[in-house]
């Protein structure tokens, strides 16, 4: 009875750890698609379809993007207002519905509105009009997000109160809280928006909205509008999109960083744990999360639609890690690994014990 050589064990050793490593390695998954002048500013991920949804900044449509890049129209509505800009995109998974945020700066006065389609249709629902009661607040309809009873809330990028859109697409003025106002930072000329941007639902009943020009962070109950800061710090200034992980983890994206963000009281404080630099030259502007908890940015150029002389055909969409997600897999990992090796090693203890058992008895 022959035994496993040391050659052969050392080989199966090698073998191992380097399928290890392997999972240490995964490169960051970076997407590349073309559509000429495309210019994206929303993102959202549709678990169902498994794609990417994005908004135009020059376009009557949101396309869905494959992991490999293939590009098809999801939505084309030529009903639409012309010269209209998709914003905030957001899948409403149990109603299996699109929704997306609508801006028109010409012709005058703005056009902002929340428009929903059936994503098996992909007929249009309703679109909904946002206004407000008063005439001194500046608005620009940025960004959405929509709780388990299909009701959606949207920002107002110019100013600072929160619109909901009933699921039947009526809208209404949900929150103007004191809040958006107190300590009021003055408009910086750096950002082009000043007032509430990326906005989440948390499935406990609130929603996660942060403040471009202030570097806010507020929770908002999702049932009456009242509102409480739960993080002020210089370092979320800029900030444009948000999204939430199922670990609770918030992701907020500006122009030039990504922010991971947590929380021990249900978000009543917050903290600012890493960060991780963007591209700013492909000016990032929105977040989203798939599977597995992985969080990805869209890099849409709006800053050279916005001027409206660039022609460009090419936009990305990147997966961004926090390096600290991962500080604790390695070391579980070698433990696991420091366990096989010392079964292994017993294994082969045993195995030895049994020829020399047998050996004996030959004799």
């Amino acid at each position: 009875m022959s035994l496993i050589s040391p050659k052969t064990s050392f080989i199966f050793l090698i073998i191992f750890l380097s399928a290890v490593g392997s999972t240490f390695a995964r490169k960051r998954h970076v997407i590349n698609f073309r559509s000429p002048n495309l210019f994206p500013e929303g993102l959202a991920w549709d678990p169902t379809a498994q794609h990417f949804v994005v908004g135009s900044l020059h376009h009557r449509s949101i396309l869905a993007v494959s992991d490999a890049g293939v590009v098809e129209t999801l939505i084309s509505d030529p009903d639409l207002p012309p010269n209209v800009t998709i914003l905030g995109v957001t899948i409403d998974s149990v109603n299996r519905r699109l929704l997306a945020v609508i801006h028109a700066m010409e012709p005058l006065p703005h056009f902002d509105a929340l428009a929903a389609y059936d994503l098996r249709s992909r007929k249009r629902l309703f679109l909904a009009p946002l206004t407000n009661d008063l005439t001194s607040d500046r608005q620009i309809a940025n960004d959405v997000t929509v709780d388990y009873k299909g009701n959606a809330f949207v920002t107002n990028a110019a100013g600072n109160f929160i619109w909901k859109v009933n699921s039947n697409g009526e809208p209404s003025i949900f929150s103007r809280s004191p809040m958006f106002t107190s300590q009021y930072v003055e408009p910086d000329r750096h950002y082009s928006f000043c007032g509430l941007n990326g906005i989440a639902y948390i499935s406990k009943g609130y929603l996660l909205v942060v403040q471009t020009n202030t570097g806010k962070m507020f929770k908002v109950d999702a049932d009456d509008g009242t509102a409480r800061m739960v993080l002020l710090t210089k370092d979320l200034m800029g900030a444009d999109g948000i999204a939430v992980r199922s670990d609770g983890v918030a992701v907020v994206v500006s122009q030039q960083t990504a922010w991971f963000l947590k929380s021990d009281d249900s978000w009543g404080e917050a903290v600012v744990y890493d960060k991780t630099a963007l591209d700013v030259e492909k000016f990032p502007t929105s977040v989203a999360i798939r599977e597995d908890n992985r969080a990805y940015v869209v890099y849409g150029h709006v800053d050279e639609g916005v001027m409206g002389k660039v022609e460009r055909e090419v936009f990305g969409i990147e997966e961004i890690e926090s390096g600290k997600d991962g500080e604790e897999e390695p070391v579980w990992m070698f433990v696991l690994i420091g366990l096989g090796l010392a079964y292994f090693l017993y294994w082969r203890f045993q195995m030895g014990q049994l020829v020399k058992n047998m050996d004996k008895k030959r004799a």
